[in-house]
């Protein structure tokens, strides 16, 4: 059942993926085995993480015993240098998009808590093909959408998508500034869920660079 509900983002091994790690002594959502099964039952609002109808109660408190079983398990250390992945994120653009404890932008997602949010996998994949991040919020919507709008009075503007509705459609560009616009002042929309604003560092940084980045960014859980 772990397999089929719940690998898909943690990981087959609990390891973790776009959702986080579950094989540790302690998850910080769930203190105890009913906790842990209200929290796969329930969802966490606000998060990736939707409410679960497909099991019956007898079937959640097997997956919560097989995810507390987890945290017995012995982990692998990750490759990489933490120390030497802060300096490189310190040195690269990285702070640019991204902020850590309220430091650097905010057009891409914060990294206060990434650590404690994605597995290391999925860090790694993100620098290496940005385009493959398929985050979708708790309603299912694709999170951080590349969309590039042209009007009817000729501009073109691209961005991630902040809001939407049936009427309007806000962005912010790579320079931060927000675009509002109605829909009806709107020639073409395009959607690009294969494509982000961010780049791939797959030849700007070393496989050795890309190792220390994944260390560090898996430390980081907004604690201290």
């Amino acid at each position: 059942m772990f397999e089929t509900r719940c690998a898909r983002c943690h990981g087959l091994n609990g390891a973790g993926g776009s959702g986080p790690g579950l094989n540790r002594a302690r998850l910080r959502r769930a203190a105890d085995g009913e906790a842990l099964i209200t929290l796969i039952k329930d969802g966490v609002p606000g998060t990736e993480m939707a409410a679960t109808w497909q099991m019956d109660d007898r079937e959640l408190r097997q997956v919560a015993v097989y995810v507390r079983s987890l945290g017995r398990a012995a982990v692998t250390p990750l490759p990489g240098n933490p120390a030497k992945g802060q300096a490189l994120y310190a040195k690269s653009d990285c702070s640019k998009c991204h902020a850590i404890k309220g430091q650097g932008g905010t057009l891409g997602p914060d990294l206060t808590e990434v650590g404690a949010r994605r597995g290391a996998v999925h860090l790694r994949q993100v620098m290496l093909d940005p385009g493959s991040a398929k985050l979708v919020d708790s309603e299912g919507f694709l999170s951080f959408l590349n969309v590039q709008v042209a009007t009817l009075d000729g501009r073109i503007v691209q961005g991630l998508r902040v809001n939407e509705d049936s009427f309007s459609i806000q962005l912010r560009d790579a320079d931060n500034r927000l675009h509002f616009f109605e829909k009806s002042d709107l020639a073409e929309t395009k959607r690009e869920p294969a494509s982000s604003v961010m780049p791939s560092y797959a030849k700007t940084f070393s496989a050795s660079q890309i190792d220390n980045l994944v260390a560090y960014l898996a430390r980081l859980r907004g604690e201290g």
